[in-house]
């Protein structure tokens, strides 16, 4: 599961932003669903679970693009999980597009994605429920006024999505102040007396949590929390044709934003993703076509999304230092931080991938990327 398809024209309000939240770059779309939207709503949802469906998967007919790939049933069930108002838990290996995923959904529900907590080995609980004006802590003691409302309490206040990321790398206390916002749906403000001191949360309240698998073990959550989600796993793309398909739109758009007026050549895009999908192949058991036996596992993240972000890099340093589109070499000098990183194995297992795979395919391409291995560090 990865992001299919984002192209989408600039708005004024997201035309100067890196990387503008899914309620900027789609408000057109959102706008569209909305206006179009007869069905019945669940209880403080924005849109109806069947255009927050078409939000996210597309609808052509509408002209709304997919942003996910992803079974349509996968998708269906994580909407009805929020409305039952259960927590929603996507797990899988790093760069399965689970934020983005999280993401999509919190903004096809609330209309807004950005009640997002980052988890952490430093996070607080002040910082995901609420925190003090200490000046006007100070003058006043404690009062409404002197609360600086933090993701969890909005969300609560207001009845929106709240997201919750990478969520064992969060301390075991931090994860389990969520149990009482979960089950009982109330948040206690014990400093202020009397209604203010009991948040009860409002209808469209739920929290959209991720884990990767790599971070199993670090906090591992506690049953009780776990009982309060419904786990749903995002599974890596295996279909060839289609990832190859998916970088490229995505490259494009990255490419695009970053004021560059060219994409990649076809071939430069097919020996990137070939040989992501050959150093992860023993991870997932679908290597690219034709690739032979899978080569040993390396220690980096070959998902998709570092492939994409690798295709981006490609096209800015061929335009950038060089005036030209990306080629072979371009991707050899941009590959080697996302897989060597500081692991000398992954190292040698690069250099052993040129010559044990590269050297065999076939095309002036693939001739070009192997003469090119002298620029490994």
């Amino acid at each position: 599961m990865t992001i299919k398809d984002t192209k989408q024209p600039k708005t004024s309000a997201s035309a100067l932003l890196q990387r503008p939240p899914a309620e900027l770059l789609y408000a057109d779309q959102l706008a569209q669903l909305a206006a179009r939207d007869g069905n019945v709503k669940p209880p403080g949802w924005g849109l109806s679970m069947r255009a927050a469906r078409s939000f996210i998967l597309g609808d052509a007919s509408l002209g709304i693009s997919a942003k996910i790939v992803a079974p349509v049933s996968s998708i269906e069930r994580m909407l009805v999980t929020l409305a039952t108002g259960r927590g929603l838990m996507l797990v899988g290996e790093p760069g399965t597009a689970k934020s983005l995923l999280s993401e999509l959904l919190a903004c096809a529900v609330s209309g807004v994605s950005t009640l997002t907590i980052q988890g952490g080995a430093s996070i607080t609980e002040d910082q995901i429920k609420y925190g003090w004006n200490y000046a006007l802590l100070i003058n006043e003691g404690p009062s409404p006024r002197a609360l600086v409302p933090a993701p969890l309490y909005l969300g609560m206040q207001q009845g929106r999505i709240v997201r919750f990321e990478e969520i064992t790398r969060a301390p075991l206390e931090v994860q389990d102040c969520l149990l009482g916002m979960l089950s009982d749906r109330v948040m206690a403000v014990p400093e202020l007396g009397g209604a203010d001191g009991m948040l009860y949360a409002r209808e469209g309240f739920n929290i959209i949590a991720t884990a990767n698998t790599r971070d199993r073990g670090v906090n591992e959550m506690s049953a009780a929390l776990k009982r309060r989600f419904d786990f749903e796993t995002v599974f890596p793309i295996l279909d060839f044709e289609r990832e190859l398909t998916l970088v490229a739109d995505s490259a494009a758009l990255l490419l695009a934003r970053s004021g560059i007026p060219t994409t990649l050549p076809p071939q430069v895009l097919e020996l990137l993703v070939s040989t992501f999908r050959d150093l992860r192949g023993a991870q997932d058991g679908h290597a690219a076509p034709g690739s032979g036996p899978a080569m040993d596992r390396l220690s980096a993240v070959m998902s998709t999304a570092e492939a994409v972000n690798v295709a981006h890099a490609v096209g800015i340093r061929a335009w950038y230092l060089e005036g030209r589109e990306g080629n072979p070499a371009d991707v050899v000098d941009c590959i080697a931080g996302t897989v060597v990183k500081d692991n000398a194995d992954d190292h040698a297992k690069l250099r052993r991938y040129f010559e044990q795979k590269v050297a065999k395919r076939s095309g002036e391409h693939w001739r070009a990327y192997y003469d090119a291995r002298h620029r490994l560090p």
